[in-house]
């Protein structure tokens, strides 16, 4: 009972902070004002690597639903940010498991950054884009112009994809596994 108690307390704390991380979010310099990096996935990866991919997965669902009750995309951005972090952290957590040392966590990282990117691309053209689009009663249009405002190579939903979604992705999951990478063996004390 005590060892159960004590991972729902760690996935409690670290989704907490990472509930606080996803309110603190920056613009980015040539992306489309509505996507801003946060640095919610931190603890996520953190929690991942210290318990296990369910556990990350925890944690980025619970941050989420703390964040539900601030949406102001209809919950669909809340549900693409549990999907792409979730893909985020999972292949991730699954590498470093096997391989628990800093090559082992560089990979995992890196693994985790490219399937997110890939995935998010996919899902952004296919699902995502076309659910704010319905939620919010927001024409492709909008959407397309806000993405060329920022580069002026974005001509169509393709584009978007391309030249804003995969960059953003790319950058997100670089600047968390940095900052993952400096901390993780810092705080792994602690967690375990």
């Amino acid at each position: 009972m005590q060892t159960k108690m004590t991972y729902i307390t760690r996935i409690a704390v670290l989704a907490g902070a990472a509930a606080i991380l996803m309110v603190m979010e920056l613009p980015i310099v040539f992306m489309p004002v509505f996507l801003k990096l946060d640095f919610s996935e931190i603890p996520a990866v953190i929690g991942a690597f210290a318990l296990g991919p369910m556990a990350g997965c925890l944690i980025v669902l619970v941050k989420n639903l703390i964040h539900l009750s601030s949406t102001q995309t209809a919950g669909v951005g809340e549900m693409a940010n549990f999907l792409v972090g979730s893909l985020f952290v999972i292949p991730a957590a699954w590498i470093y498991k096997c391989k628990k040392n800093k090559t082992g966590a560089v990979l995992a990282l890196l693994s985790g950054t490219v399937c997110m990117t890939l995935t998010a691309a996919v899902l952004n053209y296919w699902v995502l884009l076309p659910l704010y689009q319905a939620a919010l009663n927001f024409p492709p249009e909008a959407l397309i112009n806000m993405g060329r405002a920022a580069n002026p190579h974005v001509v169509d939903l393709k584009t978007f994809v391309v030249f804003a979604i995969v960059p953003f992705n790319l950058f997100k999951g670089i600047v968390v596994s940095v900052i993952t990478l400096v901390v993780y063996k810092k705080i792994s004390p602690i967690l375990h």
